[in-house]
């Protein structure tokens, strides 16, 4: 499984193995940035004279065989949109050696030499197991806003999710200033704090709980005390879950 940046080497890889016909997909949450990817990779593997498809609807539309020829036009005025014109589903069935083993039949009755994951944990989990069962190269382009995949500094839409998030506590923040209060927001990651830690130091919150770490009852009453003692009259506390 390789996460990259660079999708001049997705099809260097496809020029070594002499691939004639790759598919990409989108699975699990969708993440800003999905059709900016999927456009890259549409356009690059035409530019190589690969013939590319999209598969709809994640590895659920691999194992139906939704299966659809893109070219340089089916992803025209794209880049700025949110969401994923391939869309995405889960999959329960894929969870099972014989959905898998659907998906593969589906992938060779299409003809497709390698597949381009975007998505997140779940998303290369299910490649991995393409992979070791059925021996289907994958290439994974990290798409989650959770920013939570080793071998990446950041994924796709994780900086369009901090963005977002700091522009909402920016306004809360106002409230909260307002009318003193003390306002607790929370904000995605999972199993991990990524946004959270961004969200907090971006929004200037006075403290921010993340999954990493155990934060106590006692340690927020004393540190919206010793503010209070700084005579500060309202607080954010950002938390990640």
């Amino acid at each position: 499984m390789l996460s990259v940046w660079d999708f001049g080497c997705i099809f260097k890889l496809t020029a070594m193995t002499d691939m004639k016909k790759i598919a990409v997909f989108t699975s699990g949450g969708d993440a800003p940035g999905m059709n900016a990817c999927i456009r890259a990779v549409v356009r690059a593997g035409l530019q190589k004279g690969v013939e590319v498809y999209g598969i709809m609807n994640g590895y659920e539309g691999m194992i139906k065989g939704e299966f659809k020829k893109m070219d340089s036009r089916s992803v025209g005025n794209i880049i700025h949109r949110g969401g994923t014109i391939l869309k995405s589903a889960r999959s329960k069935a894929f969870m099972t050696p014989e959905g898998r083993a659907q998906a593969y039949a589906q992938l060779q009755q299409n003809g497709i030499d390698g597949v381009i994951a975007i998505g997140g944990d779940g998303t290369f989990k299910g490649a991995m197991k393409m992979t070791e069962e059925f021996g289907v190269p994958f290439v994974g382009l990290p798409g989650t806003i959770d920013n939570d995949l080793f071998g990446t500094d950041f994924t796709i839409g994780y900086d369009t999710a901090v963005q977002t998030a700091v522009e909402a506590i920016d306004k809360v923040r106002d409230t909260a200033t307002s009318h003193g209060r003390l306002f607790f927001i929370e904000v995605m990651g999972r199993d991990s704090g990524y946004i959270g830690i961004q969200c907090g130091i971006g929004g200037g919150a006075e403290m921010v709980m993340i999954p990493e770490t155990h934060t106590t009852i006692d340690t927020i009453i004393q540190t919206l005390s010793d503010a209070r003692k700084k005579s500060k009259t309202s607080s954010i506390i950002v938390v990640s879950e």
